[in-house]
């Protein structure tokens, strides 16, 4: 389990670091050389704040430390006096100033890994080693990916700026889908707990990139749907680590508080415009959290937020989710021509496969759903997963 002071350092460090970048950039000019002042920093205050405590202003005492290497460098340049009255710590960095550190981190022109990596490292202020152990992968993975993408920036001249206008809708997507991919990394990790609660820094990236661009429904939209996913997360595992699934949940242990507020951010973000992809997916799971029990379930209204959601944004994996929903709207036998039409474009994910043998069974066909959740074993790395699966095979 990992200790509360843990936790409370890496929100401290996580609230600064970014700012810290943004400081430091405005100064240097130089996106590496920001980035390496804030690890600097980062690391002096994972060594010796568990030990000595949090200082009243974390901000400012990662400030220093980072100030003294860069001042060390400014002497070395040939331009300490000219940049040392730079060289001081805003009371309130300007907003904007984040949105371009965050824009710069997820620039189409790195790639995926990369943007993550990134924006782990520079806005969230985790370290290379904190990265990898999250995902579960070498440490020198990371530090290459790193490495590759300041490469990257510095050698393509990518410009560290909010986009204008023009190209803004795009390039925001870009951001959204990083933020959401380190939300699903999280809530549905593979292998063994991190020690690193990505979901909870999807969140706060979501929520800080709301705090800067209150206006733009999609953003509202992804953090409505990130908190109501996290709403229940108390009641997915039962007390020997094993996933529960959605009906079998016991609701009482849901949030009822953070499910209302994601709601009546949602309500409001929809007043401004057709809603969007992320909206959509937060009103097919705020359906879900609305509901007193699963029977309850509007099953109708599902379906058609899938509709919209497929008109916008079409994928053979929504087209999954929809089927789910039309099993209980419509009943398994429609559910099942929907899967049969997707039988080829997801042969090799376990979800098609474990979704087909439920509906085997409900269509009374034992054997053959015995042989999809055999196939759906066999397809995913998921531990919770997994167990699912054997338990149902046992129990047929």
């Amino acid at each position: 389990m990992t200790d509360p002071s843990h936790d409370q350092l890496a929100r401290v460090v996580r609230e600064h670091a970014g700012q810290l970048a943004v400081a430091l950039m405005r100064v240097t000019g130089d996106f590496a050389a920001a980035e390496d002042l804030v690890q600097d920093a980062v690391l002096a205050a994972l060594q010796h704040w568990p030990a000595d405590g949090i200082p009243e202003r974390p901000d400012a005492w990662l400030f220093t430390v980072a100030r003294r290497r860069a001042l060390d460098g400014l002497r070395r340049a040939g331009n300490y006096r000219a940049k040392l009255a730079e060289l001081q710590w805003p009371v309130q960095p300007a907003g904007d100033e984040r949105l371009r550190l965050i824009f710069t981190c997820c620039h189409p022109a790195l790639s995926r890994p990369a943007q993550v990596a990134l924006t782990l490292r520079v806005v969230c202020g985790l370290t290379t080693a904190q990265i990898a152990r999250a995902f579960l992968v070498h440490e020198t993975t990371i530090a290459q990916r790193i490495t590759r993408a300041k490469r990257k920036i510095t050698d393509a001249g990518i410009p560290y700026r909010v986009p204008g206008d023009d190209e803004l809708a795009g390039r925001l997507t870009e951001v959204l889908t990083v933020i959401y991919l380190l939300f699903n990394e999280g809530y549905l990790a593979t292998g063994p707990p991190p020690e690193h609660d990505l979901a909870e820094d999807a969140q706060w990236l979501a929520s800080l990139l709301h705090r800067l661009m209150p206006a733009e429904p999609e953003v509202a939209g992804l953090l409505a749907l990130i908190r109501l996913h996290r709403a229940r997360e108390k009641a997915r595992f039962d007390p020997g680590g094993g996933l529960v699934l959605l009906q079998d949940q016991d609701r009482s242990r849901w949030d009822r508080e953070a499910i209302a507020d994601a709601i009546r951010l949602l309500t409001r973000a929809a007043r401004r415009q057709r809603p969007g992809p992320y909206q959509l997916q937060a009103a097919i799971v705020a359906c879900h959290a609305e509901a007193g029990s699963f029977g309850d379930t509007d099953w109708e209204q599902i379906v058609l937020l899938y509709d919209m959601l497929l008109y916008l944004a079409p994928s053979p994996v929504t087209r999954l989710h929809r089927a789910v929903a039309v099993r209980y709207a419509t009943g398994p036998s429609a559910a099942m021509a929907e899967l049969d039409d997707l039988a080829d474009v997801l042969a090799e994910y376990h979800l098609y496969h474990a979704t087909r043998a439920e509906l085997l069974r409900e269509l009374g066909h034992p054997d053959a759903a015995r042989t999809a959740d055999r196939r759906a074993l066999e397809l995913t790395a998921n531990p919770a997963e997994q167990a699912v699966l054997q338990q149902r095979l046992a129990w047929t």
